[in-house]
């Protein structure tokens, strides 16, 4: 009765931090099950650690291939991925070795994403440090994933119901931004955001807003002249080339105005900037989402928490959310197929 639903990946991360929970939490909820075909990487000796952690009742199912999945309530189908030295791995205590497992996941799922044996990849928290240790100097999930699909040109989001936040400069220095920002990044991030709110979410005729970087827009250059030199010019181009995209709007107002439902989307200049207003409305349940690669990719946007890895408080209603909003996207990509 499930086959026509999307057969998604669901990575472990970290599994000294609550990635495993989380998992063992979103897939004890049958409604997961009505959306998608969920399909976990991971290493079953951790997993099964967290069932019993949150006392939870799934028997694990270990396949060989995704297409092997039950997609059941009441059972994890587990691609499985061995942390070679797993009695060094505990919650709230990363390893080197849980580190190589953690980017193993990763590696396998968009291997198999990209081979259209799994319909899209959900990622759970990863450490960047033990990234590094384990060799993959990435700044994170979205360079590693970009680097494995060949994708140059991507743009980082975070989507709640209410508001839906782009970001054309990412992880830098505040002081840095206006350094780094140009007319061409800004104008990218709108093509791409646009692209994706069409075929991703949905939108035939979304509407997309572009914040300054200013206070009051720069009020005329007293503020700053980024909007004039930068950024008009960038919204000005989208325009003729046929967006519904306006502004720049002055900060302090248009994501009120984007979560009231006059835009689908804002553009913000710089990652604060988006996600105050983003955690304000979505702290618990917004999506990351990596709008221009080959693949659905989401991903919970919080860390592996390790303050609180192994004591089963863990909150999995961004998980939840990153997968049901995979589930959306490949239906969407679909229509539009």
């Amino acid at each position: 009765m499930r086959l026509h639903l999307p057969i998604i990946g669901i990575t472990m991360g970290d599994p000294a931090g609550i990635g495993p929970e989380i998992i063992v939490k979103t897939l004890t909820e049958p409604s997961i099950y009505d959306v998608c075909r969920p399909v976990v990487l991971g290493d079953p000796q951790t997993l099964s650690s967290a069932l019993r952690l949150v006392s939870g009742d799934l028997d694990i199912n270990a396949l060989n291939d995704p297409a092997e999945a039950a997609s059941v309530p009441g059972q994890m189908d587990l691609l499985p991925i061995s942390i070679a030295d797993r009695d060094t791995v505990q919650p709230a205590k990363p390893t080197l070795a849980g580190g190589k497992a953690m980017v193993a996941c990763i590696i396998r799922a968009v291997e198999l994403a990209r081979e259209n044996r799994l319909e899209a990849v959900v990622t759970c928290p990863i450490s960047k440090i033990l990234m590094h240790r384990a060799g993959y100097m990435y700044d994170g999930h979205t360079q590693l994933i970009s680097h494995l699909t060949g994708t140059n040109e991507y743009v980082m989001m975070l989507a709640g119901e209410k508001l839906r936040v782009a970001l054309v400069t990412i992880h830098c220095a505040l002081r840095d931004v206006p350094v780094i920002l140009n007319t061409e990044m800004v104008h990218r991030t709108i093509v791409i955001t646009m692209r994706s709110l069409v075929r991703d979410f949905g939108l035939g005729n979304a509407r997309l807003a572009v914040a300054a970087l200013n206070p009051h827009a720069g009020e005329s250059g007293l503020f700053g002249t980024e909007e004039h030199e930068i950024i008009q010019p960038a919204v000005h181009r989208a325009q003729k080339e046929g967006y519904r995209v306006s502004g720049p709007y002055p900060p302090d107002t248009v994501f009120h105005r984007a979560a009231s439902g006059r835009f689908d989307a804002v553009i913000a200049m710089y990652h604060d900037q988006g996600l105050i207003p983003l955690k304000l409305l979505h702290f618990s349940d917004a999506v990351n989402v990596t709008l221009g690669l080959p693949i659905v990719r989401t991903s919970v946007d919080h860390g592996t928490a390790y303050d609180i890895a192994g004591t089963g408080r863990a909150d999995a209603s961004s998980l939840k959310s990153a997968i049901r909003l995979a589930a959306r996207m490949v239906e969407n990509r679909k229509r539009k197929a």
